[in-house]
């Protein structure tokens, strides 16, 4: 009776295992294994490792993440509604060339006669928050950019119960809102959203009045907006108007250079990026407050793409009175997950699912099978013990000022790396942070980096909104807090222009090994806080296997790759 959940064919797809306990037994996203981000095919990779892992390809029903039907409904009113007919054009040319149109038909050619249910986008986002939830009632609210036609979302879930009570259509969106301002400042949509994040922090929030022309809100606890200056019904290009650059001034020109305290376009880009998160954040808490409000539950479950704005949910957090879960892959791929879980409670006599307080999902390697690549690949190496030896080897070398790729256990569920597939180096020296991004992640030199600090001494570094919780955001990079003023010459390579930082509060029994390393870190440093950032190059998935790590590590700066107990450094680390 488990159920396998899908998310294909937009972003992100994913594949995701359910058993008849209403537990995630497996969950892993096809980037992993085709190594191109974003992946949106059909998840055969991922379903192959899913099934591996539950031991059967067997499955008595396939949850699909979306109603596809009502979906390419809207595509068509949306291009009648704008007379655009070149972009339903170039819509029915994908959905034709990538075979949209029937998902049940390509499910059961890949894995036979199984029962294939299709819910709704946000129906699946709904699930997905609350039942990885802790909490035994709540306020659900899902927001992205947009599903079927659905945009927003307000529920109540109690037990195994859900009641959706509210919902917004397209064009009233928040995700397409930040998604046109991450265009108008040259980032990829679905993709540049966290750039804006972190350029907001080299900005002022100088343009909060354009930005109320744009999107405001109003009593009913909702927003309206002025769709004057946006294209979200029938977009080919981008998702803005010339409007909005006749109300900002000209856009940002994608890979412009981008430098702290540059004067010009580039400050009025980043006085955008702040204005706009600002605006967003204020957004955010005024409609989750009056979701609160209509439902009378004061604990919150979120997911969508807006609920991955750390800085907004952190600002969500110091103005709730209950406690705030958001599901770790808020994204689409969160929605295969919904999906089986939405399968395994409509399901007469169905327990409800345990709280998904793991996020290590995905793939694993044995000491055994690590050191059978080292050896294939001829890649000179150190077997140490144990994880005793590797934590206090590794521990040296970071407090050394050695920057690490570490790779343990199963692959993380989400966007964030958790400690399994981690860079990692010294928070106290300012310097590292512009080595990470330019001589290792190639990446923007704004780019912030994330702090990873142990559980029980978190509020000693940090200013949390709120108490932690079994499952609370800072468990997975979901929340910005500021860094206390006493502590950010201590870490200063993981606090931000701004003072904050997107911290992760390791847990001893969540992830031991990694909890250990940060301890071990702090007895050798004073500072039980290690610079935390996904194990990826610029453009790239994060690393799911050895073979993944060992071609990363060979192209980037790093001193030093630990794979499990085994060590592989550079030459000079240990000069």
């Amino acid at each position: 009776m488990a159920v396998l959940g899908l998310s294909f064919g937009y972003h992100d797809s994913a594949a995701v295992v359910v058993d008849d306990e209403g537990r995630v037994v497996a969950a892993a996203q096809e980037e992993q294994f085709s190594r191109k981000k974003h992946d949106r095919g059909f998840p055969r990779l991922a379903i192959d490792h899913v099934c591996r892992v539950f031991g059967s390809r067997d499955f008595a029903t396939v949850a699909y993440y979306e109603n596809v039907a009502l979906k390419f409904n809207r595509i068509v009113e949306s291009a009648m509604l704008t007379a655009n007919g070149l972009y339903l054009m170039d819509a029915m040319t994908m959905w034709l060339v990538e075979d949209k149109f029937d998902p049940a038909r390509t499910i059961r050619e890949a894995l036979g006669r199984a029962e294939v249910v299709e819910f709704s986008h946000h129906a699946s986002h709904i699930a997905s928050a609350f039942y990885c939830s802790p909490f035994e009632r709540a306020t659900i609210l899902t927001m992205d950019g947009v599903g079927e036609y659905e945009t927003l979302t307000v529920s109540i879930g109690e037990g195994s119960r859900i009641e959706k009570i509210a919902v917004l259509h397209l064009p009233l969106s928040l995700g397409l809102f930040y998604s046109a301002i991450t265009a108008y400042l040259g980032f990829e949509v679905n993709e540049g959203e966290y750039k804006v994040m972190g350029m907001a922090g080299f900005g002022e929030p100088r343009h909060l009045d354009a930005m109320r022309k744009l999107i405001w809100p109003t009593a009913d606890g909702f927003f309206a907006l002025d769709e004057r200056y946006f294209q979200f019904r029938s977009a080919r290009d981008v998702p803005y108007t010339p409007a909005l650059v006749e109300l900002l001034g000209p856009a940002r020109v994608p890979d412009s250079p981008f430098r702290a305290g540059g004067e010009g376009d580039v400050r009025r880009h980043a006085d955008i990026a702040a204005s706009a998160q600002r605006w967003i954040e204020e957004l955010v808490c005024h409609v989750v407050l009056g979701a609160v409000r209509r439902t009378g539950v004061a604990d919150v479950c979120l997911a969508g793409g807006v609920a991955l704005n750390s800085l907004a949910n952190h600002r969500l957090q110091t103005k709730m009175t209950g406690r705030l879960y958001v599901q770790p892959a808020a994204g689409d791929a969160g929605g295969a997950m919904g999906a089986a879980l939405l399968a395994h409670h409509i399901t007469p006599g169905r327990r409800r699912a345990p709280p998904l307080r793991v996020p290590y999902l995905g793939d694993q390697f044995s000491e055994d099978e690590i050191a059978s690549i080292l050896e294939r690949h001829e890649v000179p190496h150190r077997r140490l013990a144990d994880a005793a030896e590797t934590v206090a080897e590794v521990a040296g070398l970071l407090a050394g000022g050695a920057v690490v790729g570490w790779v343990q256990g199963r692959v993380e569920w989400g966007p964030r790396a958790l400690g399994n597939r981690s860079i990692l180096a010294s928070p106290l020296d300012a310097r590292m942070q512009e080595v990470v991004n330019t001589k290792i992640k190639f990446r923007e030199p704004f780019r912030p980096f994330a702090p990873a600090v142990i559980k029980e001494r978190a509020a000693e570094f940090f200013e949390l909104a709120a108490p932690l919780h079994e499952c609370g955001p800072e468990h997975y990079m979901l929340s910005v807090a500021p860094v206390r003023p006493d502590k950010r010459a201590l870490i200063p390579a993981v606090t931000h222009v701004d003072g904050t930082a997107r911290l992760q509060a390791v847990d001893r029994d969540i992830n031991p090994m990694f909890h250990a390393l940060i301890e071990e870190f702090g007895r050798l440093t004073g500072v039980p806080v290690l610079l935390n950032t996904s194990f990826n190059l610029k453009g790239e998935p994060i690393v799911r296997s050895p073979e993944d790590a060992l071609r990363t590590f060979a192209y980037s700066g790093m001193d030093a790759l630990v794979l499990g107990h085994h060590l592989i450094a550079k030459d000079g680390l240990y000069d």
